[in-house]
């Protein structure tokens, strides 16, 4: 894929789908920012293997939901490299509790991880990507931000919230060549799914039309495309990668 920008910040970078994202950015040219919160030594093991493999890379930490650390986060990297060219919006939670036992801060602890630390990241990049006229944002939502789910009511709040906001970041910066779009994975094979019984395992790939959960590297490929310059007329979308799942 071509890319006219040069690096990339991918939040919650240090494992799962955000260390295939960060992966298969840096194997396209492009020098990533691996981002960590608490997995500093899965972070720097992402760092290694996309070095080992002829790639360039760069280890931040800082907690997403800080908003004052996610602004200087990308001022070190403004102040590192010049520029700014992609975020992915990666890094989030889950609190799960069916509605009735959700207490507010419950509630608000996903909002502020998933959706108000997305927001931060859209508004910063945004203010430095202007500078530039040039930009792409890719934000992780989840197709539970779609169809709901019991015991994910501030999950599917904080995701459905991604999805609107997306869109309304692409509106206003559309003029300004900085192109937002969203993805919304369904089931992933993960080292949180590698724990489920074959039983569960089998219940979830009955309901997939494609009888089996998505691998990290599509849902990377994905945003790959997104922020590529293949995607340069797409601003606003939401990119379900989902099996068929949800195809409404």
């Amino acid at each position: 894929m071509k890319f006219s920008g040069k690096n990339v910040l991918v939040t919650g970078s240090s494992r799962g789908i955000g260390a295939e994202i960060a992966k298969t950015l840096a194997g396209f040219g492009l020098k990533v920012w691996v981002h960590y919160r608490s997995g500093a030594k899965e972070a720097d093991a992402v760092k290694e293997a996309i070095e080992a493999a002829g790639g360039t890379a760069a280890v931040i930490g800082f907690d997403v939901s800080d908003e004052a650390a996610f602004v200087d986060a990308i001022k070190t990297i403004l102040d590192s490299d010049g520029a700014i060219s992609y975020l992915v919006n990666n890094a989030g939670i889950t609190n799960d509790k069916l509605a009735l036992r959700m207490k507010t801060d419950d509630f608000m602890s996903v909002i502020n991880a998933n959706l108000t630390s997305t927001f931060v990241g859209c508004r910063e990049s945004m203010k430095a990507m202007r500078k530039k006229k040039f930009g792409s944002v890719v934000n992780i939502a989840s197709i539970i931000g779609e169809t709901g789910n019991a015991g994910q009511t501030n999950y599917a709040a904080s995701k459905g919230g991604v999805i609107a906001m997306t869109k309304s970041f692409a509106i206003e910066a559309a003029t300004s060549g900085i192109r937002y779009n969203s993805i919304t994975p369904g089931f992933i094979a993960t080292e949180m799914t590698e724990g489920l019984s074959d039983e569960i395992k089998d219940g979830i790939n009955a309901k997939i039309p494609m009888k089996r959960m998505g691998g990290a590297k599509e849902v990377a490929e994905a945003t790959a495309f997104l922020l590529s310059d293949h995607a340069s007329y797409i601003t606003g979308e939401t990119l379900k990668v989902n099996g068929g799942m949800n195809m409404a």
